[in-house]
């Protein structure tokens, strides 16, 4: 296995302080950009080394930062998009808890090569820990001279605030991300004009996720050449799984992009009880479920997508066969409906309406209609929305119909369904099963 490289340091007492953190090794990376690199050639190395965003997306980062235009005498801004929100991935409050000046080295590399003098970072609201010790690591920051005016006698500055967000999935898509950092509910805008040409405050905007900005110093430190040779061939250098569900030691894992979702699920302890097997696995709510038989597929972006999901952000909630895939498909169909701001009519009355169809049909009140009747939903709502979130809905809505059709036959025979209620459903358990009347 790969020795970790966002995480090597986890355990040492104290790395989220300054002086430990630069005794392990920290802000070389800075000295280097700001020494001896200019700002383009930080930009060529990252996009050599296609560091591939860690959010979701998996755009390359070094492209992104090339959109801005050339000018460097327009005012423009690095925002860190800090809202985690995809339910199960808790892997960048890992990294901002644990070693806070990890991420604002790669802030300020990322800051330096586009030619931004202020950066922000908006968390998110109910992430305090994280947040209290960012701030102390940018005060300890601007007391080391590693931000303000001519850092260590560049001639650069920056400045670097911290923003708390309200706690809103919907936050985390870039130009929700950007009305809510300006103080306006976070919905998306209309694109184009992209934010690389007017983003935050109608300037040159680069966003980018927390995990994707602490790869920077490290491929400053080691070079393009040496990142490419991690992981996978189109999406090389490693990703923090956040392993949950039905394992025996959920936690977050760094391992190199590629490694088999089996391998994954081994690294946290294997299946919590080896009597009952694996039976999917669900990458966060939004991308479609990924059957058992499809465990060996690698955990990369291309890959992924080759069979039809998509990695996200790194949560991998894993599901033995006592779990009922319509109760999770209810639960993160309910999620959706909840977290839609509402500007466009598919995803604001679509979700409800699925979430309304998949409750009847888990409590063995639905119809062989219904199935046919939630793609028919799924496909107006997919491609039809302002932003990603309405596609993200069909996603567990499909690929349940798609893999696991038996169980939604099950329920609409009016049988029980074969694993106990979690706490608040409403679904109704019969025990023996019997049609009901």
């Amino acid at each position: 296995m790969q020795e970790p490289i966002l995480t090597k340091h986890r355990g040492v007492p104290g790395i989220e302080h300054l002086d430990v953190y630069e005794h392990n090794g920290g802000y070389s990376a800075l000295r280097k950009a700001l020494r001896g690199l200019e700002p383009d050639q930080i930009t060529t190395m990252v996009t050599k080394a296609n560091l591939r965003g860690r959010g979701g997306a998996g755009f390359p980062a070094g492209r992104k930062w090339s959109f801005l235009p050339k000018d460097r005498s327009i005012d423009r801004y690095l925002l860190c998009n800090a809202d985690e929100g995809t339910p199960g991935a808790f892997n960048n409050r890992l990294l901002m808890e644990f070693s806070p000046h990890q991420l604002l080295e790669g802030c300020m590399i990322a800051s330096y090569a586009i030619g931004a003098r202020q950066s922000f970072i908006l968390i998110r609201g109910e992430y305090q820990l994280a947040r209290l010790r960012l701030e102390a690591a940018v005060n300890e920051a601007y007391g080391k001279g590693y931000l303000g005016r001519d850092i260590l006698g560049s001639g650069y500055s920056l400045d670097l605030l911290v923003q708390r967000g309200a706690g809103s999935y919907e936050v985390g898509e870039e130009t929700a991300l950007i009305e809510c950092m300006e103080g306006s509910r976070g919905m998306p805008r209309q694109r184009p004009p992209f934010p690389a040409i007017k983003g935050l405050y109608q300037k040159p905007t680069v966003v980018n996720n927390v995990e994707t900005l602490c790869n920077v110093p490290h491929i400053v430190n080691n070079g393009a050449d040496w990142f490419l040779g991690i992981g996978s061939t189109s999406c090389p250098g490693t990703k923090v799984f956040s392993l949950s569900g039905n394992v025996k030691t959920p936690e977050n894992y760094e391992a190199p992009m590629g490694t088999s979702f089996r391998d994954l699920i081994e690294m946290a302890g294997g299946m919590q009880d080896p009597a009952h097997p694996l039976k999917a696995l669900m990458l966060g709510a939004e991308p479609p479920i990924i059957p058992a038989a499809q465990q060996d597929t690698p955990a990369d972006i291309d890959a992924v997508a080759k069979i039809g999901s998509a990695l996200g952000a790194g949560a991998v909630i894993v599901l033995d066969d006592r779990q009922c895939v319509i109760d999770f498909t209810l639960r993160a169909t309910q999620f959706f409906a909840h977290e839609s701001c509402g500007k466009c009519t598919p995803c604001r009355e679509g979700c409800p309406w699925m979430a309304k169809i998949l409750e009847r049909i888990e409590t063995g009140l639905g119809t062989s209609d219904d199935i046919d009747l939630l793609a028919d939903i799924c496909a107006s709502i997919a491609g039809k929305s302002l932003c990603a979130l309405g596609e993200f809905a069909t996603g567990p809505v499909l690929s349940s119909i798609k893999y696991f059709r038996e169980d939604y036959e099950r329920h609409i025979a009016g049988y029980a369904c074969h694993v106990p209620s979690h706490p608040g459903s409403a679904r109704m358990v019969l025990d023996p099963p019997h049609s009901l009347p």
